[in-house]
């Protein structure tokens, strides 16, 4: 049986996903060499909009591609993933071009790879900024191999605790401003997606708020929300004491104190990623106490 041409290809009809799609999509990621992270593909279909081409071949799906809409704010792109046999004959374009039309006149931001960002810059994206991933054993000690020196900055009024069921609304008020949208439908879901939802709070006041949830045999520490390095340290710290796999994140590069206390902590730097958004000149939101996503997928 011959394979189709790149003109057959392009022209294979475009569905939605939904949670019936969720062992297509793991085994996708895992054709490119990711976790499979059902997990997280569940919280995907759930909260945003999935797009599929089906392999023509009958064996699950040729190309995906994920939107979270944030009301008329803000969308975010994500996993845009082509098959392996399937790649570089026009799929990731007809799909990224089918959602483009799709969202209309609504502004969207993603995390591009080295490989994929040519791609987005072809279709008027532009990079506003980066993202750089860290992962490895919290605690581990630093490049040199040397033991990782305690945090001594630690403003001692910086408590955190798990999260519980009342804090929802809380965190919904807080995370607006940072994020520069209202995400609730996400973070509501966190509870339940997170394998640890912790908060940071001065004198009752939430000040930051961190989830941990798995990925494969590591653990993602996202989104990380906090009012300074500090809290953001004591997030990551609480939260690391909880497990005894792997931490990963993927923190936003001005973060360099943050960043150089991970290293000191263990981690180490993996290849990491352009922010890039169309229709908007930069991220809404601040900057300052934004840490890291929840998923690159959701922005």
């Amino acid at each position: 049986m011959h394979s189709p041409s790149p003109h057959s290809l392009v022209d294979l009809p475009i569905r939605r996903l939904d949670r019936g799609d969720l062992v297509p999509c793991a085994d996708l990621c895992e054709d490119r060499g990711w976790p499979r992270d059902e997990h997280r593909w569940g919280l995907l279909l759930s909260a945003g909009t999935g797009y599929g081409i089906d392999a023509p071949d009958g064996k699950g799906l040729a190309a995906t591609c994920l939107t979270m809409p944030y009301g008329s704010d803000l969308i975010a792109v994500g996993m845009l993933l082509v098959a392996e046999r399937y790649g570089r004959r026009g799929l990731a374009r007809r799909l990224m071009l089918h959602v483009m039309e799709a969202v209309g006149d609504t502004p969207l931001a993603l995390y591009a790879t080295e490989l994929g960002q040519p791609l987005y810059e072809d279709l008027g994206f532009s990079p506003v900024g980066r993202a750089e991933r860290v992962g490895g054993r919290f605690g581990a000690g630093g490049p040199d191999g040397s033991p990782s020196r305690p945090n001594t900055t630690t403003r001692p009024s910086v408590t955190t605790r798990p999260a519980a069921a009342d804090d929802l609304q809380a965190l919904v008020r807080l995370d607006l401003p940072v994020f520069g949208a209202d995400r609730t439908h996400l973070l509501a879901r966190l509870p339940a997606f997170s394998d640890r939802l912790q908060v940071a709070e001065e004198d009752g006041e939430l000040v930051g708020y961190a989830a941990l949830w798995p990925s494969g045999q590591t653990e993602v520490v996202g989104p990380l929300i906090a009012r300074d390095t500090v809290t953001a340290q004591a997030l990551i710290a609480a939260l690391a004491a909880t497990t005894d796999r792997p931490l990963r994140a993927d923190v936003d590069s001005r973060h360099k104190e943050l960043l150089g206390w991970l290293l000191e902590s263990g981690l180490k730097s993996s290849p990491g990623t352009t922010v890039m958004t169309y229709g908007i000149p930069d991220l809404p939101g601040d900057a300052a106490r934004r840490f890291a996503p929840l998923t690159l997928a959701t922005g």
